[in-house]
């Protein structure tokens, strides 16, 4: 079965496949290293009953992790390396600190405001699936705030804090105060609401300076450790997991340590990869469809981050297979037993991130569709969270990077979905996407030399045919691996993810935006400083710099080409372009500025200097651009190669941070061409 696209352009053609499947083949390059991987014996076990014999639970022990160290509550902290954010709204919880209402510049006011936001966000509910008895938990009076937009002599103003009970309730309440709210003693009036629109899990990070892939400390005494041995839901002091992971607990955000990812902490767990293909025995002519097509095998690869090649080598089949050196084969009769499996070896094996070639919109929704056909009930729990099952949806995504595209949206709680077909979409123009043009380009491998048209029969063939199609299915596993690590993605994607501070999946969900966003909450938290909420519609265009083309032909004179460093992010520092710095003609008269305090852009827009007030922007730039020096420098010392790949995904990830910033200004600013600046290479000729 081809999944992917069967052109391919700037690859050479590789052998004519042997349609005699009773020949005896040399093996293939790819076998040979298999064979030299001999950690693990070959092993082929035959499912006969739908069971799991003894060496299947030899196998299964293999899987799992080493058990973890026994915890002192009192004595032990706990440090680990997060890659992801998530919410949930429980019952079962120790008692944690949460809002309340604040009083303010008068009580009764606030709890005024309060109580009547209250009653018309709960009137407002269709639904009150949470039992929440209060939506509007606290209403605070902030007085040391002003707006990010517009230079307002440094002064700052009072604003309302308001804190509701759970994230879905932020938009009713916004839009109940923007369209007119009447609070007891006021008129009515309508309000600018200020960050509403801010994702949930960017707000906690923001407010716990928490940044993505950063390590987090758990100080002793501070934690709750859930027993995994205790069941009872009805203790809500001593609470039963929810998740599968090894070790469980709650701690206050108040609590626990973020440590900034720079020098011991700059290190990479070493993470659990699971790089996985599968096959289907399709119909002629007709692509695929899980309804009808049975999956025939699934390839696994799981890889240490940091080391070189795969600890875990197997395959799941379907019917009799015979063995392949330096790799495990589990055959099954029945396609729900090998679906049954291959869903227990993912919980066993308890990867943190998963990886493919198109896993995100085919592998991953085939076999939940399929299980689905066939009633397989236990397939779908793939994460972390215990009764959970992963579910596929539609999403329509669309940015100018990548264009208006459909994808489908699987939760698999607690692991990374890495789809290495999306970074190369993203990161990389290239003239073909398939497995095998990329792998020729960046690896120069292809694929085994087996061709789509002729899988069905390789399946309904003997146990030789049937390896011979494993061995295809386990190269197109392993490829996703070794690109992965021939492109740096895992350790140049994390430390994009610390550099802007978002989690690691918003770098594949999402645009350049949200990461901006992330690194101006995290500056504007420092000095005070609100934003307002800003309807962007996805898909807006803007702008971008001009690029004169050349005058082509032959010139009997050196041409020199100069060029500058970090030209866009280098105009923004030294005239103190951003968006706190703007001026209008009625702050300069309100203010009483003088010409020597602020400047004028080619396009008529006003800043003020410096020396009044330091931009926001200009500072970012500044600590990216300052860091990546730093890291630059960092690089040219060390030694440790590992050390190395993770300095040098550092200064890429600034680089691309900085340069992404001006671009973000013209997506936010409602006169775009406040920020806008024309710039002239010269070439001497």
């Amino acid at each position: 079965m081809n999944k992917k696209p069967s052109s391919q352009n700037g690859v050479p053609p590789s052998k004519k496949a042997r349609y005699n499947f009773d020949d005896e083949e040399d093996p293939s390059a790819f076998e040979e290293e298999l064979a030299m991987l001999d950690e693990m014996e070959s092993e082929t076990h035959q499912d006969t009953d739908g069971g799991i014999g003894p060496q299947d639970a030899e196998a299964c022990a293999k899987w799992k992790r080493p058990p973890p160290p026994d915890l002192n509550i009192q004595k032990d902290k706990v440090v680990f390396q997060q890659i992801d954010v998530d919410h949930y709204i429980g019952k079962h919880m120790p008692k944690m600190p949460g809002a309340s209402t604040q009083t303010g510049f008068k009580a009764e006011s606030c709890n005024a405001f309060r109580t009547a936001l209250d009653d018309a966000v709960k009137k407002d509910m269709r639904s009150n699936r949470e039992g929440i008895q209060h939506a509007v938990l606290g209403v605070e009076l902030v007085t040391r705030k002003v707006s990010i937009y517009g230079y307002q002599g440094n002064r700052k103003l009072p604003f309302l804090k308001i804190t509701v009970a759970i994230q879905r309730l932020i938009a009713p309440s916004k839009r109940l105060l923007e369209q007119g709210f009447t609070c007891p003693g006021y008129t009515n009036h309508g309000y600018q609401s200020y960050e509403s629109n801010i994702d949930f899990e960017i707000r906690f990070m923001v407010d716990s300076n928490v940044v993505g892939c950063s390590w987090i400390e758990i100080p002793a005494g501070k934690y709750h450790l859930r027993d995994k041995s205790h069941t009872s839901k009805d203790d809500a002091k001593n609470p039963p997991p929810i998740s599968r992971s090894q070790i469980e607990l709650d701690v206050s955000w108040e609590e626990f340590i973020a440590h900034q990812p720079e020098g011991e902490w700059s290190k990479v767990a070493p993470f659990r990869i699971l790089s996985f293909d599968i096959e289907c025995a399709g119909r002629k002519g007709i692509f695929p469809e899980a309804e009808k097509d049975p999956v025939i095998q699934i390839a696994n690869m799981v890889q240490k981050q940091g080391e070189s090649e795969p600890f875990i080598r197997n395959i799941f089949t379907l019917n009799t297979c015979a063995s392949v050196v330096g790799s495990q084969v589990f055959s099954h009769k029945k396609e729900s037993d090998l679906l049954k499996k291959w869903s227990e070896f993912v919980r066993a094996v308890d990867p943190d991130l998963i990886t493919g070639y198109n896993i995100q919109n085919f592998d991953f929704p085939y076999l939940i569709n399929r299980a689905l056909t066939l009633k397989v009930k236990e397939f779908p729990y793939l994460g972390r969270i215990s009764g959970i099952q992963s579910v596929i949806k539609e999403a329509m995504i669309q940015s100018k990077q990548m264009g208006r595209r459909e994808n489908k949206i699987i939760n698999i709680e607690g692991r990374v979905q890495f789809d290495l077909l999306q970074i190369l979409l993203r990161d990389y123009k290239l003239r073909s996407y398939t497995l095998n043009a990329v792998s020729f380009h960046f690896l120069q491998e292809q694929k085994e030399d087996v061709q789509h048209s002729i899988i069905t029969d390789l399946q309904n063939g003997t146990d030789q045919t049937r390896r011979r199609l494993a061995v295809y299915c386990l190269k197109d596993a392993i490829l996703p691996l070794r690109l992965l690590g021939k492109l740096m993605c895992v350790i140049n994607y994390m430390e994009m993810a610390r550099v802007t501070g978002v989690p690691l999946p918003y770098l594949l969900s999402r645009g350049q935006q949200i990461k901006v966003i992330s690194q101006l909450l995290r500056k504007a938290k420092e000095q005070d400083l609100v934003l307002p909420t800003q309807r962007v519609d996805p898909g807006d265009e803007y702008e971008g710099a001009t690029v004169i083309e050349p005058n082509k032909g032959y010139y009997n004179m050196p041409i020199a080409t100069l060029d500058f460093s970090s030209l866009y992010p280098s105009i923004m520092m030294a005239h103190n372009l951003c968006y706190t710095t703007l001026l209008t003609q009625n702050t300069i008269q309100k203010e009483g500025l003088t010409p020597d305090q602020f400047i004028k852009t080619p396009s008529g827009n006003l800043f003020i200097k410096s020396t009044m007030r330091k931009g926001l922007l200009p500072e970012i730039l500044e600590h990216l651009l300052g860091a990546r020096k730093q890291a630059k420098s960092d690089l040219k010392k060390e030694t440790d190669p590992f050390k190395k790949q993770v300095l040098d995904g550092r200064q890429l990830a600034l680089k691309i941070s900085a340069n992404s910033v001006y671009g973000f200004t013209n997506m936010m600013l409602e006169n775009t061409q406040c920020l806008k600046f024309q710039t002239y290479v010269l070439c001497i000729f």
